[in-house]
């Protein structure tokens, strides 16, 4: 995890979540007190709980990008989650265990991805030795003699040289390529159980069972195919790279990840709250969740595919519109392992200007990144954005209001011409106010077609 300082941290996610100082905050301070538990004493390191944090706003205000972002920033496994997806045990359905078992499978995939980085100029060069071999294969060289030999390795040299100029591409080799394996992700055998392997087969039966057979045979079952140079490399790397990492190494390493720096983002966690107008009938199921939620998140033991994971030191952050019900509604037991609750503000124009212009990953910018392909320069006037702002508030305030997400239906319309016509022979493409007010005039002044097409 990376040692950043609260207000380093917050930096960061200004980089792409505008406003919600107070979330920023409450995010940058979680974290960073992650990275002091682990310079605690060892004898107190386990006492120290996180803090889990509900944030409370509309729709699209920007809860979970400040979740996912700050994932990113930690470089900790993060799954993302909604409340109404799990039912309680007993019932047809997911059981809030399987969050557990997602998020290891997740960090085993991070951690090996990242090994095969590590390894991936080694196993580069076995596979373009493999490659050599297989275009030019050679007589076994013991039986050779010392000029043959010298005579042998200067060939080759030359021969490496041509190959590292890319003029042996076209050329095809047989390999040992794997099998691909079929899909069988529509059988389910195995019921939940206690969360060990008919809970894996529940989440993910046609993995599971393909991981079983290849554990069965003990290798993963290949045929000889033939295929070009590029093809077959990619193969080769692949296989080098898992040669060189050590799985065991991997899937310890991963546990450790998600006991210590793992991130549950629960989503819509308002839909599982009971209003005090709630009486028998779906309430019950509702609350049944939030009773099978509480262990996970108060910290208790999972079984998963390759071991036992704690959930005592996961960091976990809910979110809700809360426009019916209220945190107070959630179980007085699962209130408490929340402590810290934060209000998210409703957008305004200002932020929707900023929005369209200042993230990294600014929706401008994306527009602009993807006719950039076609040689198309898109430019923005800057009254042109404010008036996308305007029109993209005075919408949310007449119809529902879904925050910024609001840019991306109007956007989608002011730009459907241009996209649709791209490449013309235009090569500069101004985007003026006029041609906003144009383009959602006739949606914009109709509430019924506002609602349907915005």
């Amino acid at each position: 995890m990376k040692a950043l300082t609260p207000k380093e941290i917050v930096k960061e996610l200004d980089r792409f979540v505008i406003g919600q100082d107070k979330a920023k905050r409450s995010v940058a301070i979680a974290l960073r007190n992650r990275w002091r538990r682990q310079q605690a004493d060892e004898r107190i390191r386990n006492e120290i709980l996180p803090n889990n944090i509900i944030m409370i706003g509309p729709t699209g205000v920007g809860k979970t990008e400040i979740a996912r972002r700050l994932a990113a920033l930690a470089q900790s496994p993060f799954i993302k989650v909604e409340a109404t997806k799990f039912t309680e045990v007993g019932y047809v359905g997911r059981d809030v265990e399987s969050i557990v078992r997602d998020l290891t499978y997740m960090a085993v995939d991070m951690v090996e991805k990242e090994q095969e980085e590590r390894v991936r100029q080694r196993a580069e060069e076995l596979a373009d030795e493999r490659l050599m071999d297989l275009l030019f294969p050679v007589e076994s060289k013991e039986k050779l003699d010392e000029e043959e030999h010298e005579r042998i390795n200067k060939t080759r040299d030359r021969l490496r040289a041509m190959y590292e100029e890319g003029k042996f591409e076209e050329r095809y080799v047989e390999i040992d390529a794997p099998v691909k394996k079929p899909n069988i992700s529509g059988i389910s055998v195995l019921g939940p159980g206690d969360g060990g392997l008919g809970g894996d087969m529940m989440d993910n039966p046609g993995e599971f069972i393909n991981e079983a057979m290849s554990s069965l045979l003990g290798k993963k079952k290949t045929k000889k195919q033939k295929m070009k140079v590029p093809e077959a490399r990619k193969i080769l790397v692949e296989e080098e790279s898992q040669k060189l990492i050590d799985r065991n190494k991997v899937i310890e390493e991963a546990m450790d990840r998600v006991q210590h720096h793992g991130i549950v983002f629960v989503d819509e966690i308002d839909k599982i709250a009971i209003s005090s107008e709630g009486k028998g009938g779906a309430d019950v199921s509702r609350q049944g969740v939030q009773r099978d939620l509480l262990p996970i998140v108060e910290g208790s033991t999972v079984k998963t595919r390759y071991g036992f994971v704690k959930t005592d030191h996961i960091l976990f952050i809910a979110s809700g519109a809360f426009n019916v019900s209220k945190p107070s509604d959630l179980i007085p037991e699962l209130q408490g392992r929340f402590p810290i609750r934060v209000e998210l503000d409703s957008l305004t124009t200002e932020d929707f200007v900023n929005i369209l212009t200042h993230p990294q990953n600014a929706l401008i910018k994306q527009y602009q990144a993807l006719l950039h392909s076609e040689d198309v320069d898109l430019v923005f006037e800057k009254a042109a954005i404010r008036e996308i702002a305007q029109k993209a508030t005075d919408v949310n305030d007449k119809t529902e209001n879904i925050g910024a997400r609001r840019l991306h239906t109007i956007m989608t319309q002011i730009l459907d011409d241009i996209m649709y016509n791209a490449p013309d022979d235009r090569k500069k493409i101004v985007i003026t106010p006029e041609n906003v007010r144009e383009s959602l005039e006739s949606i914009v002044t109709d509430d019924d077609l506002s609602r349907y097409i915005l």
